[in-house]
C-alpha cells in the first residue's frame, strides 16, 4: 500500500466520506481513514444482534441542499415512501399529532383534531423561523458562517429582526408561548417541538439560548432542496453509497486506522501519523472529527497560537441522553386510547413526549444526578416499513430519551443510573403497549459515554458542538477555522458536524471542506 496521497480524510462518517468522494472525483488521489471496524460513523446501519439491524444514531436524511444532493448523487437512492413521518403524543390520553408527509393532509389533520389555533400557530412558527434560518445559513452550501452583523442583515423588517434576537437570546418556551399558548390543547405539539429543539442542546426549553436549536430544527431549505426522507436499508444506505462512490472512483478507505497526529512543517500539513507509528504523507488533510479534537489533540501545540487552541477547547459537548435498541419477537400492541398506533402507517416513528415545563424540570433534576421519572422518548420502528432490517416476523426498535445525568454529581453509580433510566424507558413504552416488555428478546443501552467511546464524539455529542447560540454563526468554525480566527496551518481543513452547516445528515460540512480545498488549489 502506498504511503503518499494527494489528500487524506480523517473520519469515515457521512461528512468525511462526502469530502473524500468529492476530492477523489476531482482527481486528487484520496485516502479516507477511520479507527472503527465499519464506515458511516453515527449514520450507520449496524447488525447489533443476529439478523437485527439498527440505525445507531441518525435515522433520517435531513433536508439537503439541491447542489449537494446532485454532486453526491443522492437523488437516486431507494427511499421508503411513508404517508406518516411521525406520531407525537404525551401518553396521557391526549390526541396525537400525526405528521403527514403531504402538507395538505397535515394541515387538515391539525385543523380537524387540534383546531384552527394549532394551524395558525404552526404557520406563525414557520414565519418566525424564516429569518433565523437565513441567519444560521444551515443549508447554504459553499458559504462561510455569518458574523452577527451579517445575521441581522438577513432581516427584511422589524418582525424578522425580533425573530433573530429571539433565536440568539430567547428560549423555546418564549416562542411556543407566543404561537401555541394553550398548554393543554397544544400539549403534544409543544412537547414535540421542545424535544426537536433541546435534544441538540444541554439546556431546558425555558433556558435562555435554547431558541437557537428550535430555529435550527424548524429550518426549511429552498424549494429546490431534497426534503427529509427515509432510506431503504436504513441510514447506512447513504454512507454505503458514498463509500462506493469513493472506492469506485479510485479512492481508498482504510478502517481500523486511528490517526494520532496530523503532521505539519513550517506552517503547512505534511500528512498524518497512525497509532502504531506509521506515517502517511499528503499536502491536504481534511478532518471530519470534532473540530476541537482535531485542533487540541491531533495538532502539535507548537503549530498553533495558544489563543486558537483555547477557543476550540471551550466547546460544550454535554450530551445528555440514553439510546436503546431492542430486538423484538413481534410488534407490540398499543392499547386504548392509542390503538390507532397499531396501524403500520403510524409506526415509522412514535414520540412519547413531555411538556416543555416537564422537560425543563427533568433537565434541572438531571443536573443534580436525578433520572427523569417519566422520560421523553423518540421511538423508531424502521423494520415495519423496511422488513429486511429484522428476521421474518421480528422487529428492530430503537428508543432515544432525555435526560441522562452527565455532570458527575450523580447520587448513584453510572451503571446504576443507566439501568434505572433504561428501566423507566421500557416501563413508559409498556404503559402504552402492554406487551412491549414481554416481546423483548434482547436489548442494549448506550449512554453518551458509550457513544463517545464508539464514535469518537466528545461527550457523546453527536452535534460535535451543541446548538447553543454561542456555538453558532461566527462561533462555529468553517473549513479553515473560525471566520475571524483562521487556523494558521495551510492544507488543513475541518469538515465535521461541528462545523458551519452541521449537525444533521446534510453533508454540508464535508461538502464545504472539499470546496475549500478546490478554492485554495485554484
Amino acid at each position: 500500500m502506498s504511503d503518499s496521497f494527494d489528500a487524506i480524510v480523517i473520519g469515515a462518517g457521512h461528512n468525511g466520506l462526502a469530502a473524500a468522494a468529492l476530492l477523489q472525483r476531482a482527481g486528487l488521489r484520496t485516502l479516507c481513514l477511520d479507527a472503527k471496524l465499519y464506515a458511516g460513523g453515527m449514520a450507520s446501519t449496524v447488525e447489533l444482534f443476529d439478523g437485527y439491524h439498527f440505525e445507531i444514531a441518525g435515522s433520517l436524511q435531513f433536508p439537503t441542499s439541491a447542489v449537494v444532493s446532485r454532486e453526491l448523487g443522492l437523488d437516486a437512492l431507494p427511499c421508503i415512501d411513508v404517508d406518516v413521518m411521525s406520531v407525537s403524543l404525551r401518553g396521557i390520553g391526549d390526541d396525537p399529532v400525526v405528521y403527514y408527509t403531504d402538507p395538505m393532509k397535515l394541515l387538515t389533520h391539525l385543523n380537524e383534531v387540534h383546531g384552527a389555533e394549532a394551524v395558525n400557530g404552526m404557520a406563525g412558527l414557520m414565519a418566525w423561523s424564516q429569518a433565523p434560518t437565513r441567519a444560521l445559513g444551515r443549508f447554504e452550501a459553499g458559504l462561510p458562517p455569518k458574523t452577527l452583523d451579517e445575521m441581522y442583515a438577513c432581516a427584511t423588517n422589524e418582525f424578522e429582526r425580533a425573530a433573530i434576537t429571539d433565536m440568539l437570546f430567547g428560549s423555546v418556551t418564549d416562542v411556543l408561548d407566543r404561537y401555541l399558548p394553550d398548554a393543554e390543547k397544544h400539549g403534544a405539539l409543544r412537547g414535540m417541538l421542545s424535544f426537536l429543539a433541546v435534544n441538540t442542546t444541554y439546556r431546558g426549553p425555558a433556558t435562555p439560548g435554547s431558541a437557537a436549536a428550535l430555529a435550527f430544527g424548524l429550518a426549511v431549505p429552498d424549494e429546490n432542496a431534497v426534503l427529509m426522507k427515509k432510506l431503504r436499508g436504513g441510514i447506512g444506505a447513504l454512507t454505503n453509497h458514498l463509500r462506493d462512490m469513493l472506492v469506485d472512483g479510485g479512492g481508498e478507505l482504510r478502517l481500523r486506522s486511528k490517526v494520532d497526529q496530523i503532521r505539519t512543517e513550517a506552517g503547512r500539513v505534511t500528512g498524518v501519523r497512525l497509532e502504531g507509528g506509521s506515517e502517511l504523507s499528503a499536502p491536504v488533510v481534511v478532518s471530519a472529527l470534532a473540530p476541537d479534537v482535531t485542533v487540541t489533540q491531533l495538532l502539535d501545540p507548537v503549530a498553533l497560537p495558544g489563543d486558537v487552541r483555547d477557543r476550540f477547547a471551550r466547546t460544550d459537548h454535554r450530551g445528555s441522553y440514553l439510546q436503546m435498541h431492542f430486538a423484538l419477537d413481534g410488534l407490540p400492541t398499543f392499547a386504548d386510547p392509542y390503538t390507532m398506533l397499531n396501524d403500520p402507517e403510524m409506526q415509522s416513528a412514535i414520540g412519547l413526549f413531555s411538556t416543555p415545563e416537564e422537560l425543563q424540570e427533568q433537565w434541572e433534576q438531571s443536573r443534580r444526578g436525578i433520572v427523569p421519572a417519566d422520560p421523553a422518548i423518540a421511538m423508531q420502528m424502521p423494520s415495519v416499513q423496511d422488513p429486511d432490517l429484522a428476521p421474518p416476523g421480528k422487529h428492530a426498535v430503537s428508543a432515544f430519551s432525555l435526560w441522562f445525568p452527565v455532570e458527575g454529581n450523580a447520587r448513584a453509580s453510572y451503571g446504576d443510573l443507566k439501568a434505572e433510566m433504561g428501566r423507566r424507558v421500557i416501563d413508559k413504552i409498556t404503559r402504552l403497549a402492554p406487551d412491549f416488555e414481554q416481546r423483548i428478546i434482547r436489548h442494549t443501552t448506550f449512554t453518551p459515554k458509550h457513544m463517545g467511546t464508539m464514535f469518537g464524539a466528545p461527550g457523546g455529542d453527536y452535534c460535535h458542538g451543541l446548538i447553543h447560540p454561542e456555538q453558532m454563526g461566527p462561533n462555529r468554525p468553517g473549513p479553515k477555522g473560525f471566520a475571524d480566527q483562521p487556523i494558521p496551518v495551510d492544507g488543513l481543513y475541518l469538515g465535521s458536524a461541528g462545523c458551519h452547516g452541521g449537525p444533521g445528515i446534510t453533508f454540508i460540512p464535508g461538502y464545504n471542506a472539499a470546496q475549500a480545498v478546490f478554492a485554495d488549489a485554484g
